[in-house]
């Protein structure tokens, strides 16, 4: 198995303030997106930027309406699963990890200003009395691969991403926004699952830590996140 390289080979390019993945032609998806989230096939993925908190400016009240808006004027079609983030995407960082012939690569924006640890109950967010940031951060996490996998592989590949990102987010000791735990993520968190459909390559049945597919998607997730975190440091800490 390659160590993680830098540089992702999946078509991609940042148009204004949106990532636009290709992923050459129609693939199997699973994820949390706004737009086109759950189980679906889809030819592109967006990452796109907006400014902190835009719901209550009123721009986009209706996030799925809003990224397939802007999918059609991207001229990438419906069949797209679309993100948001208050990271811009300077802050995007990628890898591959490859064994053999397969490989994962990962997209990942990473910001920890709005890190949680699971089971904070939500009402405390709305009863938080510090002015907003501008600054909000998310973690999302696009993860493709070229092998092809089963339904409960899919979910298993959100399992060992999940379980990644917050070991690392462990390692480097991110507290929760109240500040008395360590985050387990962020509250707006998002997760791109994307492989080849059934019938254009073997069948991955399992995709756990004990598995190739699960080594290859940690390794991956592993890497952008923690290189996330020190770009994440280093943007808090650039003057505004």
């Amino acid at each position: 198995m390659k160590e993680p390289a830098a540089r992702a080979h999946t078509r991609h390019q940042v148009i204004g303030r949106t990532l636009v993945i290709n992923l050459g032609g129609r693939k199997r998806v699973l994820s949390s997106a706004p737009q086109g989230g759950g189980f679906r096939s889809a030819s592109h993925v967006i990452n796109h930027h907006v400014d902190a908190d835009p719901g209550m400016n009123g721009h986009f009240p209706d996030p799925a309406r809003y990224l397939r808006k802007l999918a059609s004027q991207l001229s990438i079609g419906y069949h797209t699963v679309g993100l948001m983030t208050a990271v811009p995407m300077t802050q995007l960082v990628t890898s591959r990890v490859s064994a053999g012939k397969l490989w994962v690569e990962c997209f990942a924006t990473v910001g920890v200003t709005n890190a949680v640890r699971a089971g904070e109950w939500p009402l405390y967010l709305a009863q938080r009395k510090e002015t907003h940031s501008t600054r909000v951060g998310t973690i999302n996490l696009i993860l493709i691969t070229n092998g092809s996998l089963s339904t409960s592989a899919m979910v298993g590949a959100v399992q060992v991403a999940t379980e990644t990102k917050t070991g690392i987010l462990r390692d480097h000791a991110i507290p929760s926004w109240k500040g008395r735990d360590l985050a387990t993520g962020t509250g707006t968190d998002a997760v791109v699952i994307a492989c080849r459909l059934r019938s254009e390559g073997p069948l991955h049945t399992y995709s756990g830590t004990h598995t190739i597919m699960g080594a290859l998607i940690g390794r991956a997730v592993s890497y952008c996140v923690s290189r996330g975190l020190t770009k994440a440091r280093k943007w808090r800490e650039m003057p505004q």
